[in-house]
């Protein structure tokens, strides 16, 4: 079992935020759900947590994707519409810095006593 799953449209900070959580003993895992027909793949992963990272097209496009289509975006967005509804923490990305992105995260978890699985272990 993973402590945090993580969900979101491209360009969102999924393998950021899953990078910056492992560095800090979590087991995070992403699952590219917005590229899946399968509106609940997610579903298929146990995790302690579901993290939904949402993001607005432009800044999608600012993120280095600047021909990134708009109706594309959306399409994504209905296909995680399951994963948003039923995750446990919602972070809009638009706005924040990276580092943001993971203190409201880290923050979350502390509030909901979830700790690295590593640590349950020992």
């Amino acid at each position: 079992m993973d402590d945090v799953l993580i969900v979101g449209p491209c360009a969102a900070g999924k393998s950021t935020l899953a990078r910056g959580l492992r560095e800090r003993g979590y087991r995070a895992h992403l699952v590219a759900q917005e590229h899946s027909g399968i509106r609940d793949l997610w579903r298929k992963h146990a995790a302690q947590v579901l993290v939904y990272l949402d993001v607005d097209i432009a800044n999608v496009q600012r993120r280095g994707r600047p021909d990134f289509p708009e109706w594309l975006h959306q399409r994504q967005r209905q296909r995680l519409i399951n994963a948003k509804n039923a995750a446990h923490c919602y972070v809009d990305t638009a706005s924040l810095a990276i580092p943001d992105v993971l203190h409201r995260v880290l923050v979350f978890l502390s509030e909901h006593n979830i700790t690295p699985l590593e640590t349950h272990a020992q």
